[in-house]
């Protein structure tokens, strides 16, 4: 299962951990992903995405159609 957002567009990207004796080792800081069934008034059905806390804010913002559209005009498939 991907951690890729379609509507913001985030995905896992690599950093440091640093201890407190400032010792570097790599790790992965991956987007706060969820699963949701949301409702599409224009195609009268549930949408089931993987989006993040930030794809579900601008989905509250724009409305679910909009960014359907968004998206598919993206060439992205949901």
């Amino acid at each position: 299962m991907s951690k890729y957002c379609p509507v913001t567009g985030k995905k896992p990207v690599s950093g440091n951990r640093v201890s407190h004796a400032n010792n570097k080792t790599k790790r992965v800081f991956e987007p706060n992903m969820h699963e949701k069934r949301l409702w599409s008034p224009a195609l009268g059905r549930f949408i089931r995405l993987r989006v993040s806390a930030r794809g579900l804010r601008t989905i509250d913002k724009l409305g679910v159609d909009t960014v359907l559209a968004n998206m598919k005009s993206q060439g992205i498939k949901f």
